[in-house]
């Protein structure tokens, strides 16, 4: 797997051939990823790596921020000199902008594509709650019907709210359970009610939702991602 450090772009040689071989060969593995309908961990990736070179870019006085924060005071110090150093060293800089506005212009497409499949994905998703919705909703079970695939797929899950800088932030988190195959006997609501049978003594009322896609996606890095963030959204909206 082809990936690409935080600080990829000022790390060892600073060269513009070097890096531009290496943002292609990561390039060609997101751009395979995305025809395949793969947008995870990719897109993250992507948008990480963007934003971090736009950050740079915007303010090259702070360069010191692009690199690991867990350093001890004498070698705070030496990069410190370092970062002066490559601030103040025009030829240097000319180079690292040269790559950094390469790189934006060949990551941008590849982005613009991993965003109309994420929002193509999310407008195939329906949510549907299954049962009497318990006054806490936030752990439950997600029914995941994937397209034509033949199983039902149930994840327990949990949304933990938590506040930064005075916002609130939602982060889910997910644990398979098993899987149904779809037939007349196990309907989302019969299925709710076997998961309280056979766990009661885990979540004797759980919230329930079927998550269903009219289109097949890979689970693991497409669909699953979406439908979690998705269900976040949706109990942000009816909590």
């Amino acid at each position: 797997m082809v990936s690409l450090s935080a600080n990829w772009f000022i790390e060892g040689s600073i060269d513009f051939e070097h890096k531009k071989y290496l943002l292609l060969s990561y390039l060609k593995q997101i751009n395979q990823s995305f025809h395949s309908t793969e947008l995870y961990p990719d897109l993250t990736d992507l948008i990480f790596h963007y934003n971090n070179l736009v950050k740079f870019k915007k303010d090259k006085t702070v360069i010191q921020k692009a690199f690991p924060q867990r350093l001890t005071k004498a070698d705070m110090e030496k990069m410190a000199l370092t970062y002066e150093k490559m601030v103040q060293d025009d030829a240097l800089m000319q180079e690292i902008e040269q790559i950094i506005t390469y790189a934006l212009s060949k990551m941008d497409p590849a982005l613009q594509e991993g965003k109309e499949i994420y929002e193509f994905v999310q407008s195939r998703i329906n949510i549907e709650t299954i049962g009497v919705v318990p006054l806490f909703p936030y752990r439950g079970y997600m029914l995941l019907r994937n397209g034509d695939d033949k199983a039902t797929h149930v994840y327990e899950y949990q949304v933990t709210i938590f506040e930064s800088n005075l916002e609130k932030h939602s982060g889910i988190t997910t644990t398979f359970v098993n899987h149904y195959v779809r037939s007349l006997i196990y309907t989302p609501e019969a299925i709710r009610k076997d998961l309280i049978h056979s766990r009661s003594s885990i979540m004797p009322n759980p919230a329930v939702y079927h998550i269903e896609s009219d289109i097949s996606f890979p689970l693991e890095k497409t669909f699953l991602p979406l439908a979690k963030r998705s269900l976040v959204r949706y109990l942000a909206g009816v909590a």
